[in-house]
């Protein structure tokens, strides 16, 4: 357990470190009322295109609970949305959040309260949970949780099924049957994949897919343990993500043309509109189609990573995590709000709606069609996280991702990374030595 003390000197150092700017996002509030009895609880979340739903499950709560008023505060830049919050010392009541490396830096500042005694954890598979640990506590430890997982995504490749079936093409489950399947593809004049590298990080899927099934176990901590000797370590990217990288420019050669200029919501109705046979997107890019054509057939399976099919995984991450502010006036009714956010029939019909799987035990699997090819690796635990969390945000990934998949050359990528891991490696050796 932390003083108030450490935990406000945690959170300045933070704020000072991450916050270049005090821009002040529209609309945003950063507070919570009480008025005639009814408490006014600040909802912060950040996903656009489940608004409607966020707006729905608020109503019905409301209507069971007429003593406490939910403000659901959506915002266009989450990331930079509630840094803005930070310098002004508002930190909503309740949040959602992608569970990525970004959360994982303000729960070790202990932005998040601890919400290790909320029924919910009795309920949340603890595979999916620990991939929310993993990112980092505010004590650092076991003991904390900052956030409870309400829906879970997964990472694979999306298919146009008839465009499968009008070539007599079978679903990979090689490599070679991959790369088989996209040369068939191309020679009868359909693109193999509908590529988007206007928008960076859309080579980050294949990234996480491709690396996090062929590295090494332990990698990242034996990376981190090499602090900056990454040159003279036993692991690196350059020795232990070449075969990774070479496969993934591998797949970025059977892009359509002009793939370097298009962007993520020009890909997701150019899929949905049947202008390629596969999507290099997961789970999360299901409802974005839909909404670009409601009819598209769509298909979902896991990256064929190697020629052993018994290999196959799929990558799942925490797509929302539920969190509560560490410094909220209302503890109490911000509790009761995240209890009804994480009861089965919510949880179960929000994954219903976007597409996402439920993290709770026992839970029904998803009905949906489209991600029948992902379910059983979901439901049987045969999953992996997200390294992209691992890599630091002051290293420019995705960005780094986009120049080598454009230009294809892997190695200078692979270098490039490595010695962006290494200054990091070695401020934080300088800031650590500054502080004892």
């Amino acid at each position: 357990m932390h003083s108030p003390t450490t935990t406000r000197t945690r959170r300045g150092r933070l704020v000072a470190a991450l916050v270049g700017t005090t821009l002040v996002t529209a609309g945003l509030t950063g507070c919570s009322t009480a008025q005639d009895g009814v408490t006014t609880l600040d909802f912060f979340q950040f996903k656009p295109e489940a608004v409607g739903d966020f707006t729905q499950i608020i109503a019905d709560f409301e209507a069971e609970n007429p003593d406490i008023r939910v403000v659901q505060n959506a915002v266009p830049d989450p990331d930079t949305a509630i840094r803005t919050l930070l310098v002004k010392d508002k930190v909503p009541d309740v949040l959602t959040l992608n569970a990525s490396g970004n959360f994982g830096e303000l729960a070790r500042a202990c932005v998040f309260a601890d919400l290790s005694d909320e029924p919910a954890n009795d309920d949340v598979n603890p595979a999916v949970q620990d991939i929310v640990q993993a990112l980092g506590t505010c004590d650092q430890g076991d003991d904390e949780v900052n956030a409870l997982p309400f829906a879970s995504n997964a990472s694979g490749i999306i298919y146009n099924p008839e465009i499968f079936a009008a070539n007599d093409v079978e679903v990979p489950t090689t490599w070679t049957d991959l790369i088989a399947a996209a040369d068939t593809f191309r020679d009868a004049g359909v693109n193999p994949f509908y590529c988007t590298m206007k928008d960076a990080w859309t080579a980050g899927p294949a990234f996480v897919n491709l690396g996090g099934t062929l590295m090494p176990d332990g990698f990242f901590d034996d990376l981190r343990a090499e602090g900056s000797d990454i040159e003279g370590g036993a692991v690196s990217f350059s020795k232990d993500f070449g075969e990774a990288m070479d496969k993934e420019v591998e797949l970025f050669s059977y892009c359509q043309d002009g793939f370097a200029s298009r962007d993520y919501n020009a890909g997701n109705a150019a899929f949905a509109n049947g202008e390629s046979a596969m999507y290099l997107q997961g789970s999360y890019a299901i409802p974005a189609i839909r909404a670009s054509n409601p009819d598209a057939p769509i298909a979902t399976f896991p990256y064929p990573v190697t020629d052993d099919a018994d290999a196959r995984v799929a990558v799942s991450g925490v797509d929302v995590g539920i969190s509560m502010g560490r410094t909220t006036e209302h503890p109490a009714e911000a509790k009761r709000f995240i209890d009804y956010l994480m009861s089965p029939e919510v949880v179960q019909a929000y994954s219903e709606s976007q597409s996402t799987f439920s993290p709770l035990l026992d839970a029904a699997p998803n009905t949906d069609p489209a991600l029948a090819g992902l379910e059983p690796y979901f439901s049987d635990g045969r999953i992996i996280g997200f390294i992209d969390h691992q890599i630091p945000a002051s290293i420019p990934l995705v960005n780094m991702l986009q120049t080598m998949v454009i230009t294809g050359d892997a190695p200078a990528f692979l270098a490039d990374l490595d010695d962006e891991w290494s200054k990091v490696a070695a401020r934080t050796a300088t800031q650590r030595e500054g502080k004892e």
